[in-house]
């Protein structure tokens, strides 16, 4: 199904059920195609992740990072410079 940008706006709650049924449909604007509505697939969604996955996750970065410098601010400290006592710019 074509449909123009003006005529999707009309009807959008139609056309996104007949996408969601798998029915193309294509949204023109100036007489050209401009976008397709689809209906979004399983696959299109990260599947959530458990506490331990996002743990393991986190992990696993923290070990790829290179270890802390002796004598240099860890970076939650390393801009304190910038600011003064009451936590404004200096």
């Amino acid at each position: 199904m074509r449909v123009s940008m003006e005529q999707a706006g009309d009807q959008f709650e139609e056309l996104l059920e007949r996408a969601e049924r798998g029915e193309p449909v294509i949204i023109t604007r100036n007489g050209q195609d401009a976008a397709v509505l689809r209906a979004v697939e399983a696959t299109d969604h990260r599947p959530e992740l458990t506490l331990e996955e996002r743990r393991a996750i986190i992990k696993e970065i923290m070990a790829k990072a290179p270890p802390p410098v002796p004598g240099e601010p860890l970076a939650d400290r390393s801009h304190d410079f910038l600011y003064d006592e009451n936590g404004l710019p200096v």
